[in-house]
């Protein structure tokens, strides 16, 4: 709760008369106005700060929002008290405050949710990435414990991506021979992956 140094009441001016020189109390008319007192703010937190805070809690989600929302309404009607020249009004300018003030609270919210960069979707976390990388090394192990001709088969097959016919092309061999090879060289893989894991 902010501390609200009190001041003293506003005491009447006194003008002195055009016509004998005797002061007598300023009319309404005549006197300066003097706004909302420190005194009546005092008044109004202690009366409203609650009923403010519940309607700052409508508007944000958060208690510790809410309640900077409240404080900070009051620190600004404290700042222009001289502006809010009815008391009466004092509450619906609070009131205006914290409304606007939680709209403000709430702009920059969003507009800091969309300025977070946020992760590529294909963008693996740091922890598959490094499963990633064991799966890797240990297939890269497995293929070497192929035979020579089953891991050419399996890597133009499988990593180059090419068609049984392009394969048997590029090594010289049959069709049937690049079947028989990749089936027996899957074979094999699926032995030492699971023998590794």
């Amino acid at each position: 709760m902010p501390v609200i140094a009190p001041m003293p009441a506003a005491r009447p001016t006194r003008i002195p008369s055009q016509r004998d020189g005797a002061e007598q109390p300023a009319s309404a008319e005549n006197a300066v106005a003097a706004g909302t007192t420190v005194d009546h703010l005092t008044e109004t937190y202690r009366a409203h700060y609650r009923s403010l805070l519940g309607l700052a809690a409508l508007l944000l989600d958060d208690t510790a929002s809410c309640e900077d929302v409240v404080q900070e309404a009051f620190i600004r009607v404290h700042s222009a008290r001289k502006r809010v020249r009815d008391p009466e009004k004092t509450l619906a300018y609070l009131r205006q405050t914290v409304v606007n003030l939680s709209r403000s609270a709430l702009r920059r919210r969003i507009l800091g949710l969309k300025l977070l960069s946020k992760p590529m979707p294909d963008m693996a976390s740091a922890e598959e990435g490094a499963y990633d990388q064991l799966e890797r090394d240990s297939l890269i192990k497995a293929m070497k414990g192929l035979q020579r001709r089953q891991r050419e088969v399996l890597v133009l097959r499988y990593f180059a991506d090419m068609t049984e016919a392009q394969v048997a092309e590029t090594l010289g061999i049959s069709l049937g021979s690049v079947k028989a090879y990749g089936s027996r060289g899957i074979a094999a893989l699926r032995i030492a992956m699971e023998a590794a894991a």
